[in-house]
């Protein structure tokens, strides 16, 4: 209950205080509507955003984009960095390439994926799965490879097989590392939805806060980033309470669950 409570409370006040902030800002520095807008009016976007319904297909468009393109992307990271944590050959055949396609910008290649898979959900998908990948390759690869070498000795010792070193020891190793990356590349794949939808798309809150900027309608614009920001949230605290539950014997998230 004590936890519960922090993990409710904590968050509660820093929200508190940074509308505080907002206000005094607003008030102090004479910030006209129209470029920061007031939190009631913030409020009553969302109330008659949600209320009306006018939001929700363009919620459900980006949340679906994302998941989907998160889902791919993160297994197809995890099934590659497995192979080249686990073949050198892998390695030097894929590796090179792959931090080839993480240097390239995103925003740069999005036209070009936007004439190879359409103007539907697909290419938000693709931009999606490419803008999550590398964090969850790299964190598999070398979680897989950051195994405790003792333990693997004492394995081959006692002659265990390949397949049983790797989902008996080295999968539950690289757990930790696992989760770190699906964490971060939450917020990755979340960015490459709203890219996606600023460069072609008529759904989406990438698209509503286009549209509403060609307006200049910023309390529209702060709706929609409030709700990009639950989307945001809602998904990495699912995965903190997933590498909780699940990963329970990761002795760096326990410690940092119990830090004060």
């Amino acid at each position: 209950m004590q936890e519960i409570m922090k993990t409710i409370l904590y968050p509660a006040l820093t929200a508190l205080a940074l509308i505080a902030a907002w206000i005094a800002s607003i008030e102090v520095f004479n910030v006209p509507n129209y470029l920061v807008p007031e939190p009631g009016a913030v409020l009553h976007a969302l109330k008659v955003g949600y209320i009306d319904g006018q939001y929700w297909p363009h919620f459900f468009f980006t949340l679906k984009s994302a998941v989907i393109g998160y889902v791919m992307g993160c297994g197809l990271a995890i099934v590659i960095g497995t192979m080249v944590a686990e073949s050198r050959t892998f390695e030097r055949f894929l590796y090179p390439y792959i931090v080839a396609l993480q240097s390239t910008p995103k925003i740069a290649i999005a036209p070009l994926i936007l004439v190879w898979f359409g103007f539907g959900i697909e290419s938000k998908v693709v931009m999606v799965a490419l803008m999550s990948f590398f964090p969850m390759f790299i964190n598999t690869m070398v979680g897989i490879r950051q195994t405790n070498a003792s333990m693997l000795n004492l394995m081959q010792v006692f002659s265990a097989s390949r397949t049983h070193i790797f989902f008996n020891v080295k999968l539950p190793a690289a757990a930790g590392h696992i989760f770190a990356g699906l964490q971060i590349s939450v917020v990755l794949g979340l960015i490459g939805a709203v890219v996606s939808e600023f460069v072609s798309s008529t759904q989406g809150l990438g698209y509503m806060i286009q549209a509403a900027s060609v307006n200049m309608d910023v309390a529209t614009m702060f709706a929609c980033l409030l709700s990009l920001v639950a989307i945001g949230l809602s998904g990495t605290q699912l995965i903190r309470y997933l590498h909780r539950k699940l990963v329970f014997w990761d002795e760096t998230h326990n410690a940092m669950g119990q830090t004060e």
